[in-house]
């Protein structure tokens, strides 16, 4: 299919062909045909990628910073790796869209194949021939709607949660300020329930479209007397709201709403203004300055977002769905009217010249839509990178080919095997990882790496919910497995891996910190054997709404990352734990980031996991002390390393290192000499020792092992 795509770096805009993205449980895969640009959010996106790199630092200060940080912590080497993934990955472009069903994926109700849609969701409603949407972002449209109108959907919803936040009454008055898509569809849906409306602007021509069809009254900022042309119209007392839907870095439009506001009226943010504000009209009119938040209730919920689950309507009234699905009844119902809105449509082959008009301005401008192909028929095929040419032993695909793998797996993979496939849940990944590290095509079909004969290796680095499925499935295929932790998240599909193992594969967990060279040098000194052992990790907070701490898609932390820990200790002593016990911190989230296991060990070793949440960022990030037979080992954020006791050995890296180049160059050369990297039990055993933590914090008891 095709995709819009810009690079960050270079701002290069590309119609291209990429795969189809996965349609996954509660997505729904839609074929475009209509998509808008929405102007002021767009061209702010390709007129930062087109500048120079000093021009972006300029604008992201922020993101200098962080870059900064990672620099100081990991060195140059992944610092530049990660910058670079940024800088040159494939972009998707469009956040709102319309089009037919094509496919529905698992859970999914209310949607067949066929319906008319409208679509929302930067990262989903792309500009693209297939996207695939969460159910919560998608509305069902009637046979006969106007798609064209339907695909200003996001835009609908977002100016209408401005207005619901407004809580406007019949009768009374509202200002807008701004007047380009935004304030024209606010200014639209505020007319058509009854309230008086007025627009500014500082664009004399979006001020005379305003005039003409969405609003009582509009002017320019620079009206004459415009603040008592406001209080006459109000017969003195001022307008009741205010709604800002301009995007400006200037103060101008929340100070000017505070001097036309009546006595405790309200100030709306929709737009991209500061929230910095002169104090006097605030304070003596006792004024309220509320954000709107996107598309309404819902947003960046990954419950609502992701998973499909909906809020009570008796208890929220009108979540982002629910206000795409009143905008689309206005438009249907012929309440509001958009004809006049869209000024420009290009094909979707000619996008590139849409976003040049935008930012050349060479002529005026305010909906611009792309048409779609509709008689085009869009195949689900591989599409081919670069030619590879396949090895006696080891042919590599991968799936899941996010940040971590580029910046950690992918980089560190031999020139002397074969490179065959990628595949990613979108298309622009799977394009840009294929051609960045010379695989031979990128798919959006499995069966191109399970049922491909060349093909005797995975790797998986998804997300970690997916992790056992494809570990089975790599197996059941005859097939090399290279997991990123942790290997599963419940004990029967454990159960079922086991089960399937046959030895005649190896499956190896991304748990690469034993490979670390000072982790290596501090085994060597001090050698296996019953040990004493402590892991201090200083793992920093991670809010409850990410997918990681959510148990049913990333496991939560002690199942996602302690595990890493556990293996680490394991590995040190040689051999496998047999009983954890573990206490945690309150913590009203109930995820458990803040604790302390204790573990022992079949040769009689203990270990103790200290992973706390609670800490200062300042404070690196991991500390292990090691003690056997009177000697001591200390590793410092594995960039130090000390032996004390007896002869003192130090060595100390420039950049931290982690182990995980070292990881997979050995797992290649196992699988070439037939010698398992981990031994198949000991991974099994940390798992289970991880599954045993979260028993142990249920039960408040310590919990044997399963061996």
């Amino acid at each position: 299919m095709l995709q819009l795509t810009q690079k960050l770096g270079s701002g290069e805009m590309l119609v291209q062909e990429v795969p189809l993205p996965q349609v996954g449980k509660n997505m729904v895969l839609v074929k475009t045909h209509y998509s808008l640009i929405s102007a002021g959010t767009e061209s702010s996106t390709v007129s930062a990628a087109r500048k120079n790199l000093i021009q972006k630092a300029k604008e992201r200060p922020q993101q200098v910073k962080q870059v900064i940080d990672t620099l100081k912590t990991v060195g140059p080497v992944q610092t530049y790796r990660a910058v670079k993934k940024k800088l040159d990955a494939y972009s998707p472009l469009g956040y709102s869209s319309a089009g037919e069903v094509i496919a529905v994926g698992e859970e999914v109700a209310g949607f067949e194949v066929g319906d008319k849609v409208a679509c929302a969701g930067l990262g989903y409603a792309n500009h693209a021939e297939i996207i695939s949407v969460p159910v919560n972002l998608c509305v069902k449209l009637d046979p006969d709607a106007n798609l064209k109108d339907a695909s200003y959907n996001t835009l609908g919803a977002i100016a209408l949660q401005g207005i619901r936040q407004a809580d406007l009454r019949l009768g009374e008055s509202c200002v807008v300020i701004g007047l380009g898509l935004l304030g024209q569809l606010t200014g639209l849906m505020l007319k058509a329930s009854g309230v008086k409306t007025f627009g500014i602007d500082i664009n004399p021509a979006v001020v005379e479209i305003a005039k003409q069809h969405s609003f009582d009254e509009a002017w320019s900022r620079n009206e004459p007397g415009l603040e008592a042309l406001i209080s006459d119209l109000t017969d003195g007392i001022g307008v009741d709201v205010v709604i800002i839907t301009a995007a400006t870095p200037s103060h101008d439009p929340v100070n000017f709403a505070g001097k036309i506001l009546r006595k405790k009226g309200q100030t709306i943010i929709v737009g991209a203004v500061p929230t910095g504000f002169e104090r006097e009209y605030y304070y003596k009119k006792e004024l309220e300055l509320k954000m709107s938040c996107s598309y309404g209730p819902g947003r960046y919920d990954l419950n609502y977002e992701e998973k499909g689950i909906d809020y009570p309507v008796a208890y929220v009234r009108w979540t982002e769905n629910r206000n795409m699905q009143a905008f689309q009844y206005l438009l249907s119902s012929g309440k509001i009217d958009l004809d006049f809105l869209t000024t420009h449509e290009f094909s979707f082959q000619e996008a590139p010249a849409a976003y040049d008009l935008i930012l050349n301005k060479t002529e005026p401008y305010l909906g611009i839509t792309l048409k779609y192909d509709t008689d085009k028929r869009v195949e689900n095929q591989k599409i081919s990178t670069s030619n590879t040419p396949k090895t006696e032993k080891v042919n590599v695909a991968f799936i899941g080919a996010g940040s971590y793998a580029q910046g950690n797996l992918l980089p560190y993979l031999p020139d002397s095997i074969g490179r065959k496939g990628v595949l990613t849940n979108t298309g622009t990944t799977s394009k840009r990882v294929a051609e960045k590290f010379k695989f031979e095509f990128c798919t959006a079909k499995e069966e191109d790496v399970f049922d491909n004969k060349d093909i005797n290796t995975v790797f998986i680095a998804t997300r970690h919910d997916s992790h056992a499925e494809y570990v089975l499935k790599a197996l059941k295929n005859q097939k090399h497995v290279f997991v990123e932790k942790p290997i599963c998240l419940k004990e029967e599909e454990l159960e079922e891996i086991k089960a399937v193992y046959t030895g005649k594969q190896q499956v190896m967990v991304g748990f690469n910190r034993r490979f670390s060279p000072l982790s290596e040098m501090i085994k060597k000194k001090l050698g296996e054997g019953a040990m004493s052992m402590i892991y201090r990790i200083n793992a920093g907070n991670i809010p409850s709404n990410t997918w990681i701490q959510d148990m049913e898609i990333g496991g939560g932390r002690i199942l996602g990352e302690v595990c890493h820990f556990i293996d680490y200790l394991t590995w040190m002593n040689g051999s496998n734990p047999t009983k954890v016990f573990a206490s945690a911190l309150p913590d009203p989230d109930g995820n458990n980031d803040t604790l302390n296991i204790n573990i022992t060990f079949e040769n009689g070793s203990t270990g103790v996991v200290a992973y706390y949440a609670n800490g200062a960022k300042s404070l690196p990030k991991e500390y292990i002390e090691v003690f056997k037979s009177g000697a001591v080992g200390v590793l410092d954020n594995f960039k130090k390393a000390q032996i004390y006791g007896g002869k003192k050995n130090k060595k100390k890296l420039l950049n931290q290192d982690k182990g995980q180049e070292v990881m997979v160059k050995r797992f290649i050369k196992s699988l070439e000499t037939g010698e398992a990297l981990i031994p198949f039990d000991q991974l099994i055993a940390v798992t289970n020792a991880c599954f045993a933590v979260l028993e142990s914090l249920k039960t408040g008891n310590a919990v044997a092992v399963k061996s």
